[in-house]
């Protein structure tokens, strides 16, 4: 399949078999997850993956009983940095320096222009900020399952409350705010396996000029 019958052959699945995915496909998807573009690059977020069935059983209860946790091969939890600040941006800084192998000097405007950002921003609007670009990965882990030909399920219906208490992520920073449930379809128990996709029209979506 190329890409676009990629994303014409998926849809967000309902049921899943438990058949696990194998260890490349999902280094595949985690691959396009880590080459997200974010904003400045900082990719504030983090992204658990969860593949051990006792954690996905305690987590299961805070998704409102959907059956895709506990189904899924893998599932990969979305979570932004609660408390953003100029720490994470030296981090950021040395990474680059050391990568692209230049003086850590020379970056010094660029790392002023973030913390800019950071400190003149209240702490709700760098949240929404930070959930922005985790959606943004969100959608390449939904992208490059359909090219794996990956089942995936993108998830919000959680108690975010219990799913950080479950994973522990208060004491890392972080929080989450999306999900995205890995696996194969179990076509005859669900009941969206054969239906048409619905989009809106061409016509109506795109406005030219």
């Amino acid at each position: 399949m190329n890409f676009i019958e990629s994303l014409e052959w998926r849809y967000a699945t309902k049921r899943m078999n438990g058949e696990q995915i194998s260890d490349e496909k999902l280094q595949h998807i985690l691959d396009a997850v880590q080459l997200t573009p974010s904003s400045f690059g900082l990719t504030p977020y983090n992204v658990i993956v969860v593949q051990d069935p006792a954690i996905k059983e305690k987590l299961t209860p805070h998704c409102f009983n959907q059956p895709q946790i506990k189904e899924s091969s893998a599932l990969l939890i979305f979570a932004p940095w609660k408390n953003i600040n100029d720490a994470h941006v030296d981090t950021y800084m040395h990474e680059i320096a050391t990568t692209r192998g230049i003086p850590a000097e020379a970056l010094t405007d660029f790392g002023n222009m973030i913390k800019g950002k950071i400190n003149s921003s209240a702490p709700e609007d760098l949240h929404v900020w930070a959930s922005k670009q985790a959606y943004i990965a969100l959608g390449f882990g939904l992208a490059a399952a359909a090219v794996e030909a990956i089942d995936s399920t993108p998830m919000e219906g959680f108690n975010p409350a219990g799913v950080n208490e479950v994973l522990g992520l208060e004491a890392k920073g972080l929080s989450a705010v999306c999900m995205l449930a890995l696996g194969y379809r179990d076509a005859p128990q669900d009941y969206l396996a054969n239906a048409k996709k619905v989009r809106r029209d061409k016509e109506k979506l795109f406005i030219k000029y």
